[in-house]
């Protein structure tokens, strides 16, 4: 019975502490988790070297958007400028067409000789068809190009003839076959011209020449 008694008597403080150590014994260093093995600790270099990467990096990345930029507006200019070639030149086409028409009307003119009543009308109509043909071509910049008595221009005028010619500096345009055009600036059809040149000299003054 007082056996019985003893087993359900209070422990003492000092039983109670003993039993919270043992619970709360520390485990063996062989049975603590260990870290991750192998890894390296950071150093001031490796931050360094990453710095360093980042940094070449970010200057790839920035002359790479310099680049791109570059060619993007580069590309706006060229498609600007195929903008305004179509603007200013995209009549080209048509209007060489209507130059084959207007040839014909001048070269109709120029045959239609005469006073009869018929031929008169025809003149009067040419005259004014060309007249209207004329006042479009200005208003969408067509020039016409018609040299006479100027310098030859290569670059305006093909020549069809050279012609020997007293009055007139040799390389200046002394008739117009045809006359040419430009549309804005740019080269439509060449002036077909004939072109000066120097007269030669006969036989009997060359040899004075060569004397002298």
């Amino acid at each position: 019975m007082s056996h019985q008694q003893s087993s359900h008597e209070p422990q003492s403080d000092s039983d109670l502490i003993a039993e919270v150590l043992e619970q709360t014994k520390p485990i063996d260093a062989d049975e603590q988790p260990t870290e991750a093995s192998g890894a390296a600790p950071v150093t001031v270099e490796a931050l360094q070297e990453q710095l360093e990467q980042a940094q070449q990096q970010a200057a790839a990345n920035l002359d790479k958007a310099i680049r791109t930029m570059a060619e993007m507006e580069n590309l706006k200019k060229r498609v600007q400028k195929d903008l305004d070639d179509e603007r200013k030149y995209g009549l080209a086409k048509f209007a060489k067409e209507l130059l084959s028409v207007l040839d014909s009307l001048e070269l109709g003119l120029q045959a239609a000789t005469g006073d009869s009543p018929e031929i008169v009308k025809l003149r009067e109509g040419s005259e004014l068809t060309i007249k209207q043909f004329e006042s479009v071509f200005a208003k969408f910049n067509i020039e016409t190009v018609d040299p006479i008595g100027q310098a030859f221009n290569p670059e305006l005028h093909q020549a069809m003839v050279m012609q020997p010619s007293a009055t007139a500096q040799p390389n200046t345009v002394l008739n117009v076959f045809q006359k040419g055009y430009v549309l804005n600036g740019r080269l439509l059809r060449p002036a077909m011209v004939v072109v000066a040149k120097a007269e030669d000299k006969p036989a009997d003054s060359a040899k004075i020449d060569e004397q002298a």
